[in-house]
C-alpha cells in the first residue's frame, strides 16, 4: 500500500465501526461496510475517527480492526486515527497499523494544550514519536477539541514538521481557512493536501476554495464523491442540485449526540452493516427520530429521481 502525500485528493470516507446488538466488533459488517465505501466511490477510508467510537474500543480492538480493514481495503489507501491523551498509545497504535500496510496516522490536538507554542511543538513530538517516515493527517477539528490552531500555527507546523501531508479541515467558520492556506502556497509555502470534515455540511464551498476533497462520513458516500467531482469539474450548479437533494439529511445528521445513531441507521437499512448499534454509552434512535428520518430519505429519493 502506497504511503499519503500531500498530492491526496477525492473522498476518504471516515468508516463507522461497526458493533452487534450486544455491544461486540462485527468482523462480517467491518467486511461489508469497507466495500460498500469503496463501491459508493470513496478514495480511501479513514478508520478509528471520533466517528468510528474509537475511544469506545480497547486497543486490542483498535488493532484488530485496523488489520481487517487495511487488508480488505487490498491495496486502497487507509488512513487511522491514533490520537491519545499521551504519546506512548499514540507511538504503539501507530506503528502497529504503519506496519499492517496503512497509509497515515490521523492526530488531532488533546485538549491539554492551551498556548500556540505547545499546540506547535506538540505536532514536533508526534512527528517524533510516530518516526521519520510515517505520514501524518492533522486534524483541525476546535469544536470537538477546544483547541484553536491560528493561521500562523497551522503554517509553522507545516513549514516546521514535513511529516503533516494532510490537513482535515474542521474549522467553523473555516472557509476563510482554506483560502488563506492556498495563498500562502502560493506564495511559496509547501503544499498539503486538504480534506474537509463537519459532515460535508459545506462542502461545494470548500471544494470551490480549494480543498482536495472530503474526509467524512455520511450515510450516502455517492453524494460526497459526486459533488467533489463535479465542482472539481466546475459543474457548480450540478454539484449544488446534487448537495442541495441530501442537505436535509446532512442536516440531520449533524445533531451533537445523534449523528452517529442516524448516520448508521441509514447504513444499516441500505445493508452496508449489520447492526444499527453504537456501544455503549450510547444509544439509538427514538421511534420518532426514525420516522423523521424515513420522511428525509423519502423525500431525498423523489428528488433524486427529478434530477434525472
Amino acid at each position: 500500500m502506497s504511503l499519503l502525500t500531500s498530492d491526496a485528493r477525492g473522498v476518504f470516507v471516515i468508516a463507522v465501526t461497526p458493533f452487534t446488538d450486544s455491544g461486540e466488533v462485527d468482523c462480517d459488517s467491518l467486511d461489508r461496510v469497507t466495500d460498500f465505501y469503496f463501491e459508493k466511490g470513496a478514495d480511501g477510508l479513514t478508520i478509528l475517527g471520533m466517528m468510528g467510537e474509537a475511544p469506545k474500543l480497547t486497543q486490542a480492538e483498535s488493532k484488530a480492526v485496523a488489520e481487517r480493514v487495511i487488508r480488505r481495503a487490498a491495496g486502497k489507501p487507509v488512513v487511522v486515527g491514533v490520537s491519545a491523551p499521551g504519546l506512548a498509545a499514540i507511538g504503539e497504535l501507530g506503528k502497529a497499523v504503519m506496519d499492517m500496510g496503512a497509509a497515515g496516522c490521523m492526530v488531532t490536538t488533546p485538549g491539554s494544550l492551551k498556548t500556540d507554542p505547545q499546540i506547535h511543538a506538540y505536532f514536533g513530538q508526534v512527528a517524533r514519536t510516530l518516526g521519520a517516515d510515517v505520514p501524518i493527517v492533522l486534524q483541525d477539528f476546535p469544536l470537538a477539541t477546544g483547541v484553536q490552531i491560528s493561521d500562523e500555527v497551522l503554517g509553522r507546523i507545516i513549514d516546521d514538521v514535513p511529516q503533516v501531508v494532510m490537513l482535515k479541515h474542521e474549522d467553523w467558520p473555516g472557509l476563510a481557512k482554506i483560502t488563506r492556506l492556498r495563498r500562502a502556497e502560493a506564495e511559496g509555502r509547501r503544499r498539503i493536501s486538504i480534506l474537509c470534515g463537519n459532515g460535508g455540511v459545506f462542502l461545494p464551498e470548500e471544494i470551490a476554495r480549494g480543498a482536495d476533497g472530503a474526509m467524512t462520513g455520511f450515510g450516502y458516500p455517492e453524494m460526497l464523491a459526486d459533488v467533489v467531482r463535479l465542482v472539481t469539474e466546475r459543474q457548480m450548479d450540478r454539484a449544488q442540485d446534487i448537495f442541495d437533494a441530501y442537505l436535509p439529511l446532512v442536516r440531520y445528521e449533524q445533531q451533537p449526540g445523534a449523528g452517529l445513531a442516524v448516520r448508521k441507521y441509514v447504513l444499516a437499512k441500505r445493508g452496508a452493516i449489520g447492526s444499527a448499534a453504537l456501544r455503549a454509552p450510547g444509544g439509538g434512535l427514538a421511534p420518532e427520530a426514525i420516522t423523521e428520518v424515513e420522511r428525509l430519505l423519502a423525500r431525498q429519493e423523489k428528488r433524486l429521481k427529478e434530477l434525472t
